[in-house]
């Protein structure tokens, strides 16, 4: 039996662990750190950080992991696929060279306009004063990215030269994602997309598209989190879309990669925004999405083990062709009070056990367990998806789940994949 360890804590990696739980060769399966819902789910749990690298590699060895799947992006980035390939441990994820396509911003714009990909128009701002000086000039709305990892919140929207310079204070000033440089970006208008695609070194094979929901108000108000819903497919974006958008934006950075030494092995996700002149990608991330893996895995019908080690082969993915269920998928994140700024923990969550599981899956992102209760221990704290046989189905599943859980200072967004509702009715 294959043994598989599965690193990270979040909704992410509890997605992941409960599609390879459906994989025909049955794996052993461990997670590093885990989180509480993955341990329910009858998965040893060991307490070894996602960011220890030395500490994974020794766990890898131990146990004898035939498979290391990485979720975040910060082991990534840190190297841990690299050092898991020098014990001579087979990992699902991008090296660390592979990885700064998500580690820094203004290195994925670099690339990304060196072989052609469409993006938004930019400039580097590498201290406060030049900050200052540029934002006179700037066209607003404007968008100011920390050129560090920042889980999803290191963006700053714009709408006026005040709100510039107070965020140029956040990164320059208060150094609110410590020490880093700034992407000065132009603002895209139009619906976003999240694609992702499966890359084997020479390929990238498009998964299915999604759509996520970024701010913590409705409508979309209010900062940035690292995502608050999502929703799979997307009206308007067949099989034979994602194909071309892969081909035309993930392909290159791939074939580039390849050329300068750092083949891409593992998950690369392009954020894109559909704007009226065509799609524009608006970053890049090494690791599978979060929420938005929340709302794929559950239509995957291939085997998920199967894909993740045929891409970590050179050319293993040559020939492949991902089959997913016609079924709509919503998922809805749970958030705790306070978030994004901060996260309330601590707080007993009822409910749970009054989920219809038929067409509704609940995924743990921030809980624990005291004195044998279930409790808050994080900013998005549980994630439930709906299945349907259209959006408006799904959604209704998502969010009667959604409704029987309680617990203090609960923030739901209330219109994840409303506007797919819409969308798909006037198709």
């Amino acid at each position: 039996m294959k043994r598989v360890l599965v690193v990270g804590g979040g909704g992410r990696e509890h997605a992941l662990v409960r599609a390879l739980l459906r994989s025909p060769e049955r794996p052993d399966l461990l997670a590093a750190p885990g989180n509480t819902g993955i341990a329910r789910d009858r998965v040893p749990c060991f307490d070894v950080g996602a960011e220890d690298v030395d500490g994974l590699v020794r766990l890898a060895r131990d146990e004898d992991a035939g498979l290391v799947v990485v979720g975040p992006e910060a082991p990534l980035v840190a190297g841990l696929v690299d050092a898991l390939g020098d014990a001579g441990v087979r990992a699902f994820g991008p090296s660390a060279a592979a990885a700064r396509i998500e580690g820094s911003k203004a290195y994925a714009k670099d690339l990304m306009r060196s072989v052609g990909v469409p993006t938004a128009s930019y400039m580097v701002l590498r201290s406060r004063d030049e900050a200052e000086a540029q934002l006179p000039c700037a066209s607003y709305p404007a968008v100011l990215k920390a050129d560090v990892l920042a889980a999803g919140k290191g963006v700053i929207i714009c709408e006026d030269e005040a709100e510039a310079r107070a965020a140029v204070d956040a990164f320059f000033g208060q150094k609110r994602f410590g020490e880093t440089e700034v992407v000065l970006e132009e603002h895209l208008v139009g619906e976003e997309l999240s694609l992702l695609a499966l890359c084997d070194g020479e390929r990238a094979v498009p998964m299915a598209p999604a759509q996520d929901y970024k701010r913590i108000f409705d409508g979309d108000q209010g900062p940035n989190t690292g995502g608050m819903g999502s929703y799979s497919p997307v009206p308007g974006i067949d099989s034979d879309h994602a194909r071309a958008l892969a081909l035309a934006i993930h392909q290159p950075v791939v074939d580039e990669l390849r050329r300068r030494g750092a083949p891409y092995h593992g998950v690369l996700y392009a954020g894109l925004m559909m704007t009226a002149d065509g799609p524009r990608t608006l970053e890049f991330n090494c690791r599978f999405g979060d929420p938005e893996t929340q709302a794929i895995l559950p239509r995957l019908r291939s085997d998920l083990l199967d894909l993740l080690e045929r891409a970590t082969e050179p050319g293993g993915l040559q020939d492949v062709e991902i089959e997913w269920s016609p079924r709509w998928a919503v998922t809805v994140v749970l958030a705790s009070r306070g978030y994004p700024e901060s996260s309330s923990k601590g707080d007993t969550i009822r409910g749970l056990s009054s989920i219809d599981s038929i067409n509704t899956e609940v995924l743990h992102a921030g809980t624990a367990e005291r004195g044998g209760q279930l409790v808050t221990a994080g900013g998005r704290v549980l994630n439930v998806t709906g299945l349907g046989g259209d959006p408006a189905e799904a959604r209704e599943a998502a969010y009667a789940g959604a409704d029987v859980i309680e617990f203090e200072g609960k923030q739901v967004r209330r219109d994840i994949a409303a506007r797919a509702v819409v969308r798909l009715a006037a198709l």
